[in-house]
């Protein structure tokens, strides 16, 4: 462990729940503030979705950056993660991108906006969270696993699983999220203060693969390999909670607790706590879908918007980037039927 060579000890375990803690707390606050989420960018109309856009390609963009210079230094392996392996379950991540992208149009948001919008009072996104962590673990290890078994032993075989073993590919990739990021800012403008909380949230997932993978690495009691995500997170807090004498927290642990924190103490500062709640039955309805949807969809793809999409894309994983892929075209194509419906709904003038 790097740490023991400037003379720190600790356990492994808990040093991961720290890193977690700190990077949840850090990524709460900037998510808070410049309200970060790719539903916004892919369902918003006008200006705002544009400039959602802006953020959340530039904190894809910087990721990508960060991962690629780390690696040039050896501070991040993910040789054994599965995101990097040759096996791709091509159909399970489809068809868990699609339903993940349309179950965060369902509930107006990704998990990671929804985390921080429950911690700012809102109820309708804390039940959310509460039916999306139940359904998680049940397609993980419940009665829903049989099925996911079944997608994902439906795999080709890869000849790589990362951009990185191609640095043109890598570098290609790069830049053209620079790019692009380049161009969003020049159009629409987007808060300094945003865009500057868009670069510190594309940090946060190099640090927790480094840390969890090199820095804090400890050979005698290995941990999982990990970075900021909400699907496996959101189960391992929810099995804490039931058995917590018995189970001990994680890095998923420490870092819903983070981003919780992190978010309930910025909005506090900002003067934007409010309480609310569903307004309907057939929009509670159509939340707890969402939310349902978003559990095993997170769960087959391999993660949500940002445990696959920003950390797992970060990463140049050929999985993770199908994943992003396919969660936004499901966003897009039930956002249309949605638009499509409402407009079908109105009556003739």
């Amino acid at each position: 462990m790097l740490l023991e060579f400037f003379g720190f000890e600790g356990d492994a375990r808990v040093l991961h729940v720290v890193l977690g803690g700190l990077l949840g707390l850090i990524f709460g606050v900037a998510a808070q503030i410049s309200r970060f989420c790719i539903r916004r960018a892919v369902a918003g109309e006008g200006r705002d979705g544009a400039q959602a856009g802006a953020v959340w390609i530039t904190a894809l963009a910087v990721a990508i950056a960060a991962f690629i210079g780390a690696s040039v230094f050896g501070l991040v392996d993910l040789a054994e993660h599965r995101f990097w392996s040759l096996e791709l379950p091509v159909v399970a991540i489809l068809i868990g991108g699609l339903m993940f992208g349309s179950g965060m149009i369902l509930t107006r948001g990704c998990i990671s906006r929804l985390t921080v919008l429950s911690a700012t009072g809102n109820l309708r996104a804390a039940l959310v969270l509460v039916v999306f962590a139940i359904v998680a673990h049940a397609t993980l290890k419940g009665v829903l696993a049989p099925a996911r078994v079944a997608l994902g032993s439906i795999t080709v075989d890869l000849p790589f699983g990362t951009l990185l073993d191609h640095s043109v590919l890598a570098y290609g990739l790069c830049a053209l999220a620079v790019a692009v990021s380049v161009a969003l800012i020049r159009v629409t403008r987007p808060a300094p203060l945003h865009m500057a909380m868009a670069v510190v949230i594309g940090l946060l997932p190099v640090v927790g693969w480094a840390g969890t993978s090199v820095l804090l690495l400890d050979e005698f009691d290995p941990q999982p390999v990990q970075s900021i995500a909400f699907t496996l997170p959101f189960t391992d807090s929810l099995f804490w909670i039931i058995a917590s004498s018995a189970i001990p927290a994680t890095f998923g642990v420490g870092l819903v607790g983070g981003v919780l924190a992190g978010s309930f103490v910025s909005a506090a500062a900002r003067g934007e706590l409010a309480l609310q709640s569903f307004d309907t039955g057939s929009q509670t309805v159509r939340y707890l879908s969402g939310a349902a949807l978003m559990g095993v969809g997170g769960v087959l793809a391999g993660g949500c918007t940002v445990g696959a999409g920003l950390a797992g894309a970060a990463s140049l994983s050929i999985a993770a980037l199908l994943a992003l892929v396919a969660i936004v075209v499901g966003g897009i194509a039930t956002n249309f039927l949605m638009s499509h419906q409402s407009a079908s709904a109105l009556p003739a003038e």
